[in-house]
């Protein structure tokens, strides 16, 4: 009985993948398609304290950033790529650091798709590449997330980390350093 349970592990960790790889792959498709045949409205739907939509956003990315370098610090010493070994409470702070990046993320993306739309014209490369990426990073949080629940996919939850991390990093250049390089960068 033992060794049928053994053998059933890794077709099991397979499918449990395939799941959490169709569940990734269906948010960043519902996400580019919604923002497709959504009507953009061009209204601002948040500004905080900032002058503008934009400038809210790209702090607000920038604020994302800076958590998901502390998510990747942590993670690396979580996983041993320090010489000191990790102090008890790092986990609670990369998974801290983790939310408050993600929920960085959440008013931003939601005037993108709801303000601007998705731009599917590749002639625009940093629109487009902005658009394929934020659907992306969506799709691959739900992987990230979905590992960590599982808790049995331990290739996957670094790959998955790694590629929400890289998403994440060329939505900042592609938006945030954009307008950084273009503009002043000003909050007001």
């Amino acid at each position: 009985m033992a060794a049928a349970t053994t053998g059933a592990g890794p077709a099991r960790g397979a499918g449990a993948a395939v799941g959490v790889f169709a569940a990734g792959a269906a948010t960043a498709v519902l996400l580019g398609a919604y923002g497709r045949v959504h009507d953009p409205t061009g209204e601002t739907a948040l500004t905080a304290f900032f002058s503008g939509q934009l400038q809210f956003k790209v702090w607000a990315a920038t604020l994302a950033m800076l958590f998901a370098v502390a998510q990747l610090v942590s993670a690396a010493r979580l996983y041993g790529r320090f010489r000191s070994p990790a102090p008890v409470w790092l986990g609670d702070v990369h998974r801290l650091t983790g939310t408050l990046a993600f929920l960085c993320t959440l008013p931003v993306a939601y005037h993108c798709l709801w303000s601007i739309g998705f731009d599917i014209d590749p002639g625009v490369n940093r629109v487009f590449v902005h658009s394929i990426a934020g659907c992306l990073f969506y799709g691959a949080f739900v992987v990230k997330v979905s590992a960590v629940r599982i808790g049995r996919l331990g290739w996957l939850l670094p790959f998955a980390g790694g590629t929400v991390f890289t998403l994440l990093v060329i939505l900042w250049f592609t938006s945030s350093f954009w307008f950084f390089t273009t503009f002043d960068g000003s909050l007001w």
